[in-house]
C-alpha cells in the first residue's frame, strides 16, 4: 500500500523508534575516517569482547574470559541461528516455547532438528511453567523408547511477542527440571533484557536476570544471546554475540568461520562506544519513555470491548491482546481487513504460535500509538456492529 502512496499506521516494527545515543554515532565515524574497515578476528575485536565480558559481569554477575568465549556476530539472529546449529541436527529435538518469534522453529527445520512446541498459559503472562516443563521432556523421552533426543531449548527473556519477563524464583524452577536432563542446552536469547518496567509502586521486581547466572550447572550448558539492536537502536548496523562455555564457543566460533567470518568493524567500534561511552542515565531515559508508552497502550485496550489482556507485559515493546471474540478467533483474516478498512498494521498472532491474538510493537511516538488506538477502537466497533 505505501508503495502506491497510501498511508499507513504500522505498529509492526521490532525495533526503536529513538536513534543512537550520539557516542554510538560519533564512534562510527570515527572508525571511518581513521579507516578502521579490514577485517577483524572471527570472533570480533579483543576491545569489543572485553567490553561485552566486563559489561555482563557487572551487570548480570556472570563471567566470560574475550578471548575464547565470546562471538561477536552480525546481529542476534545470527547467533541464534548459530546456537541451534551447534547443539542440535538430524534426529534431534529442541524445544521451543510458544508464543515464539517465528523464526524460531524455521531455524530449528533448517538445522534439520524438530521443534517441540511447548505451550504457555495467557493468564500466567505466557511464562513457562516448570511442571509442564518436565511433563513436556517426559512425553518426548518416553515416545523416544525412553531415550532424551531433545538437545536444546530456546528461551527468550523477555518475550517476543508477549512482553513476559521471569522472575529469578521462575528461571530456579526451570533449572529444577533442567537439572534432571544434563543432555539439554539452553538458549537464552536476552536481546530485550535492557528494557524492564517497573510495575505502578516503582518496583520492577527482580528485574531481569540471567538464565545463565542461576547456577554453576546452568551457567556450563547456557547460550547467551544479546546484542545492541534494541537497546540502543542499533538494528541497521547488524551487532550481536554470544557469550558461552569454551565447549560451545568454540563450536559456534568453527561455524561463523564458515558462514560469515567477522561483524563489521565500522559496527564494532560503534558496539563499543556504547559499552562505554553511554551514560546510563541516557538508557534508563529510553526506558521510561518506552514504559509510558506501555502504559498508553495498555490503557486503551483495557477499555475495548472484547480486547483481554490478562498479565500487562513488563517487558521489551510488544504486547500480544486476546480478539479471539471477533471473526471466530481468525487473527489473520482481522488483520487483513483491519489494514484494508482502516491503514492499520497489526502482526496476527498465529505467526508466533498464538491464535486469537495480534502482536501490537509499541515502539513509536505516543503520536502514532494515539492515531492506531483510535482506528483498532473504530473498527472493533463496527465489526462488532455488523456481528
Amino acid at each position: 500500500m505505501e508503495a502506491d502512496g497510501i498511508s499507513v499506521t504500522s505498529l509492526c516494527v521490532g525495533e526503536p523508534d529513538f536513534p543512537p545515543p550520539q557516542a554510538v554515532l560519533d564512534a562510527a565515524v570515527q572508525a571511518i575516517q581513521n579507516k578502521d574497515t579490514k577485517y577483524t578476528a572471527v570472533t570480533g575485536t579483543y576491545d569489543l569482547r572485553r567490553s561485552i565480558s566486563q559489561d555482563l559481569e557487572k551487570r548480570k554477575g556472570v563471567y566470560y574470559d574475550p578471548l575464547d568465549e565470546i562471538i561477536v556476530g552480525n546481529g542476534a539472529k545470527q547467533c541464534v541461528y548459530q546456537g541451534i546449529l551447534a547443539t542440535a541436527g538430524e534426529g534431534d529435538y529442541v524445544i521451543v516455547p510458544s508464543p515464539y518469534w517465528p523464526s524460531y522453529p524455521e531455524m530449528v527445520t533448517l538445522a534439520k532438528a524438530k521443534s517441540i512446541i511447548l505451550p504457555t498459559k495467557e493468564e500466567n503472562g505466557y511464562l513457562i511453567d516448570a511442571d509442564e516443563l518436565r511433563e513436556c521432556i517426559e512425553a518426548n523421552v518416553k515416545e523416544n523408547g525412553g531415550v532424551n533426543k531433545i538437545k536444546c531449548m530456546i528461551f527468550c527473556n523477555p518475550s517476543n511477542p508477549t512482553g513476559g519477563v521471569h522472575s529469578k524464583a521462575q528461571l530456579e524452577d526451570i533449572a529444577a527440571v533442567l537439572e534432571d536432563y544434563p543432555d539439554i542446552a539452553v538458549l537464552a536469547d536476552e536481546i530485550y533484557e535492557r528494557l524492564v518496567y517497573e510495575d505502578d509502586d516503582g518496583d520492577d521486581g527482580d528485574g531481569h536476570v540471567s538464565f545463565a547466572s542461576i547456577s554453576p550447572n546452568m551457567f556450563s550448558r547456557t547460550m547467551t544471546v544479546n546484542g545492541f539492536s534494541k537497546a540502543y537502536a542499533m538494528t541497521g548496523m547488524r551487532l550481536g554475540y554470544m557469550a558461552a562455555p569454551k565447549p560451545l564457543a568454540k563450536a559456534v566460533t568453527t561455524i561463523q568461520g564458515q558462514l560469515t567470518s567477522c561483524a563489521s568493524s565500522i559496527s564494532q567500534a560503534a558496539g563499543v562506544a556504547a559499552l562505554n561511552d553511554v551514560d546510563e542515565s541516557e538508557m534508563e531515559a529510553n526506558v521510561k519513555i518506552m514504559r509510558e508508552k506501555r502504559d498508553y497502550v495498555i490503557g486503551e485496550l483495557r477499555t475495548m470491548e472484547g480486547v483481554r489482556l490478562a498479565v500487562p507485559p513488563t517487558g521489551a515493546f510488544y504486547v500480544l491482546p486476546d480478539v479471539s471474540s471477533y471473526y471466530d478467533g481468525d487473527d489473520t483474516q482481522l488483520c487483513l481487513d483491519l489494514l484494508e478498512k482502516k491503514r492499520l498494521a497489526l502482526v496476527p498472532g498465529t505467526s508466533f504460535g498464538a491464535p486469537g491474538t495480534v502482536r501490537i510493537s509499541y515502539a513509536t511516538s505516543l503520536e502514532e500509538l494515539a492515531v492506531a488506538m483510535s482506528k483498532l477502537r473504530e473498527f472493533l466497533d463496527e465489526t462488532r456492529i455488523k456481528e
